[in-house]
């Protein structure tokens, strides 16, 4: 197939969180002169605080550098750095979708790790050329033969291919150049070359400019003052600004077949904008949407409300900005007894969800409560009907349930050998099944088991970290659904049930997390007049227990000395008064109360 633009190469680099990708990046800028020595900075194109801070990638950046290769022709180069970790791999999928190649970074002491196999999957999937790169070969415990037998081994590449280099010390960053001009393939011509065909792969929203929609050009041509239409929605607007990054946004005049870049168009609400769809010419349309973009669904659900009530519309004005650049955040607004009005949010992994809760904290100042993170659940009703819940006050009656299926997901885990029987203990307390255990080599093996999602939510990745002393790394996939005999667990107070306190658990382990949360609300709950009972119950049973001792006032203080009989008499009108009240009392639990319970979860 002949080339659109023989001299433009599009690609992206994959690797494993903290493999040393960012450092490679900004090693290219560097070569390459797309940013000078004075505007130079470690991680230069993770341009979020929180990237920084925690040393991580989260959002896809896109750059276009210029290359004068050893043959002598100048090319041009677009860069779409990508996340590592396993929660934004639809950043990865994203970016995969709008390149030709990748550089496959993987580091020469750690070796090939649970991420680098997920990554090189998806890049086959979509067909693309991978450079495989073996970066810290400076670090005095790397181990070069040892990461070439894995490439062929784990991944089927063969080692010859492998470059290696040291990012940090500036060693074969010419070779990967090189090797990015010459091995990957430049944009292909598609037929019907003159319509405009553009896939959105991100987007951002400026306070001023409204929505700054980032574009992979496939076919055709983008300049300022044409009409452009979106294929999901078919809303038609007119090109103001088309331009590249540099890494800023520098303004040109069009956008041709093989560019990455940008284009703003009056578009002024973020629902507008779909990421993965397919930009076009209304004028002369192309038919078909372009292919190779899969809508990600979030896995992960939590309740977001704002701790003062006011502040509602601002919040979601604020989830309304994220969901733009954030195409797998999804909320909808709903409502607790306990927290007031608030929204439901989805999140691919808990990662995700702690990454968006601290952007509201920060980037728009919002004081918020999450509540405590569940999953999707199908509920089969025995009039035949299905229900997907995600929030326990939805779940049917239990007489009107036939069966709960709970997502499961198809986790492969690269752990030391010494660690497997810590590390099957661990799974099989989570309610997990091993299905294969393969060598890999001669200190690690991969297992791949099939877990319930809901069992390694919060804490499942700190357990696996903390059994194998650091080395241990997981990559997980979804999986379908499996029914289990699952429950509603309901904590009383005073007899009456609280939704915000409900939850969807296994029977197995019902009964002790209701001890849990009863002994946890017997601490946050003020003391009243009467005593106040806290029940955990499943169904009709009770299968959980605390008082909160009731405030006593001392009535017998009056008394010196005489008979016992008047000391009963006073304590038994006290008992009468306390047993009137707490027939006619409510307890009204406090804010407080509700934060605390959530964050114990």
């Amino acid at each position: 197939m002949s080339s659109a633009a023989p001299l433009t190469r599009n690609f992206c680099i994959i690797a494993h969180i903290d493999h040393g990708k960012t450092t490679l990046s900004d090693r290219l800028l560097g070569r390459t002169n797309t940013i000078q020595q004075r505007d130079a900075q470690d991680q230069h194109l993770d341009s979020m605080d929180l990237e920084r801070e925690r040393g991580i990638t989260i959002k896809a950046h896109p750059v276009n550098m210029r290359y004068t290769a050893r043959d002598g022709k100048e090319y041009s180069l677009n860069l779409l750095d990508t996340p590592g970790h396993v929660d934004f791999a639809y950043e990865v999928s994203r970016s995969l979708a709008a390149c030709e190649g990748a550089i496959l970074v993987v580091d020469a002491a750690q070796g090939v790790e649970a991420q680098t196999v997920a990554n090189v999957h998806l890049a086959m999937k979509q067909g693309l050329t991978l450079v495989p790169v073996i970066n810290k070969i400076d670090l005095p415990n790397s181990d070069l033969p040892s990461v070439h037998r894995q490439l062929e081994e784990i991944l089927a590449i063969p080692a010859a291919e492998a470059i290696p280099a040291s990012a940090k010390a500036g060693i074969g960053i010419d070779d990967i150049l090189e090797a990015v001009v010459h091995r990957i393939p430049p944009p292909p011509q598609l037929p019907q070359p003159s319509l405009v065909r553009g896939l959105v792969f991100d987007s951002v929203f400026d306070i001023y400019r409204g929505v700054i929609t980032y574009v992979r050009v496939f076919s055709g041509e983008i300049r300022v003052g044409m009409p452009i239409r979106m294929m999901s929605t078919g809303n038609t607007y007119d090109v103001k600004e088309v331009g590249v990054f540099k890494p800023k946004m520098v303004p040109g005049e069009v956008l041709r077949a093989g560019d990455v870049g940008y284009l703003i168009a009056n578009i002024k609400t973020t629902a507008d904008v779909k990421i993965g769809d397919t930009l076009t010419d209304p004028r002369f349309p192309a038919k078909e949407p372009l292919p190779g973009f899969q809508v990600v669904h979030p896995m992960v659900y939590s309740g977001i409300y704002p701790i003062n009530t006011a502040d509602f519309e601002r919040l979601k004005a604020a989830l309304g900005k994220l969901q733009l650049n954030d195409a797998a955040f999804v909320y909808q607004s709903e409502s607790s007894v306990a927290l007031g009005f608030g929204f439901r949010c989805g999140f691919l992994g808990l990662l995700h969800m702690e990454i968006v809760q601290e952007r509201l904290r920060r980037e728009f100042d919002m004081d918020i409560i999450a509540t405590y993170p569940s999953v999707i659940y199908e509920v089969h009703r025995t009039d035949g009907e299905v229900a997907l819940v995600d929030n326990p006050a939805q779940l049917p009656d239990a007489g009107k349930i036939e069966e709960i299926r709970e997502p499961v997901v198809k986790a492969f885990i690269l752990v030391p050998n010494e660690y497997i029987g810590d590390l099957m203990q661990l799974i099989m307390d989570k309610r997990g099944t091993l299905e294969n255990t393969e060598t890999l080599d001669a200190r690690r093996v991969m297992l791949t088991c099939l877990l319930p999602l809901n069992e390694i939510l919060v804490d499942f990745n700190d357990k696996l970290k903390s059994i194998t002393r650091g080395y241990g790394s997981m990559d997980y996939e979804h999986a379908g659904y499996r029914v289990e005999d699952l429950v509603k667990l309901d904590m009383l107070v005073n007899g009456e049930p609280v939704d915000a306190f409900s939850s969807i658990v296994h029977r197995t382990k019902a009964e002790g997390r209701a001890r849990v949360l009863a002994a946890k609300l017997k601490d946050v709950i003020p003391s009243q007049l009467y005593q106040v009972s806290i029940q955990g119950a499943i169904g009709g049973k009770i299968v959980a227990r605390e008082n909160v001792k009731a405030m006593r006032k001392d009535v017998t203080a009056k008394c010196y000395g005489g008979d016992i009989t008047r000391k009963r008499k006073l304590l038994e009108k006290q008992k009468e008064g306390k047993a009137r009240m707490k027939s006619i009392g409510t307890v009204n639990i406090p804010q407080e109360a509700f934060i605390e319970v959530l964050k114990a979860g």
